[in-house]
């Protein structure tokens, strides 16, 4: 059931929030290691939910196995606790389709009715094996079923450093195609590179709704850890930041904070329709953030207040 927004109630699936905002703005959090308690999160969900995001998405939880994973129970955690609409992650490489079915029931079985549906990363070292060598057959599997919204990955600079990003813009047409709603970007620390991705979508008659995906980098181990393991092109400015910031950890995490707030000021007042706030568990960064656009993201909305 969706409530009308007009009754004060909230929407079950993230397509009608695109549909009736036109800026949305979530967080991404990640669930606690499998030899912590679920509940070493609550006071950040406490406080993520004070800030009134549109929707919360959960990652995959590395090591979870189908029958405990916390995807499921973190997703429904922030849906029936703490009262925010939920996107829970889901990866199909080396997966059958009865092992994702099987997620997929327990989801349902929650009320999470929105899922975001990604390949993964391909485990070194081991042969291939299920039933999904790409995230547009885990969509289209996911479409058959009915009942969820779902929702897609997308890479700005491409899912491969140095690969054509037309043939990346090829699978998004793809995904689109298979069922996808929306998509949420990858980081990038750069906006130009996401204004020309945007118009090269638009030459594909693409028409999903794409949230601007933002990290705030905080320390620089940081970032060394996220370049190894994504394409993001690190400008000239933000570079200078964290070598000069480096060994003050409060003045890196507070210049981290504004670089964030530039970028998505800058992309919000060019029209982009979403933000996604890779929050990485830390409350006080996605607070500092959250009330730095509040005025902004109240601007852009409040057309939409009936």
């Amino acid at each position: 059931i969706t409530l009308d927004k007009k009754q004060g109630g909230i929407y079950m699936k993230i397509n009608e929030i695109f549909e009736n905002k036109d800026l949305v703005f979530s967080f991404e959090i990640f669930p606690p290691k499998t030899t912590s308690s679920v509940k070493t999160i609550y006071n950040t969900l406490e406080e993520l939910k004070d800030l009134k995001p549109d929707f919360i998405s959960v990652t995959y939880g590395a090591g979870g196995s189908l029958v405990n994973n916390r995807t499921i129970e973190l997703s429904s955690l922030v849906k029936e606790k703490y009262g925010v609409e939920a996107v829970a992650h889901l990866t199909c490489i080396n997966s059958t389709k009865k092992e994702i079915d099987y997620i997929l029931d327990n989801l349902k079985s929650k009320g999470i009715e929105n899922v975001l549906a990604l390949r993964g990363d391909i485990p070194e070292g081991q042969t291939l094996r299920g039933d999904f060598k790409y995230a547009y057959e885990l969509i289209s599997h996911i479409k058959e079923r009915g009942y969820f919204n779902i929702a897609a990955a997308c890479y700005p600079e491409g899912y491969v450093r140095g690969r054509d990003l037309k043939e990346d813009l090829m699978h998004l047409k793809l995904k689109e195609e298979s069922g996808a709603s929306h998509f949420i970007s990858q980081l990038f620390f750069d906006n130009n590179y996401f204004y020309n991705f945007l118009e090269e979508k638009d030459k594909l008659n693409i028409k999903s709704s794409i949230e601007a995906g933002i990290m705030p980098v905080t320390n620089k181990a940081q970032i060394e850890r996220i370049t190894s393991l994504c394409s993001a092109t690190l400008p000239e400015k933000f570079v200078k930041i964290v070598n000069k910031y480096e060994h003050e950890k409060e003045a890196l995490r507070d210049a981290g904070i504004a670089y964030a707030v530039e970028q998505i000021v800058d992309l919000v007042s060019s029209g982009v329709q979403g933000i996604h706030l890779y929050t990485m568990n830390n409350p006080y960064v996605a607070r500092k953030i959250t009330e730095s656009i509040d005025s902004i993201r109240n601007s852009i909305n409040k057309k939409r207040v009936v």
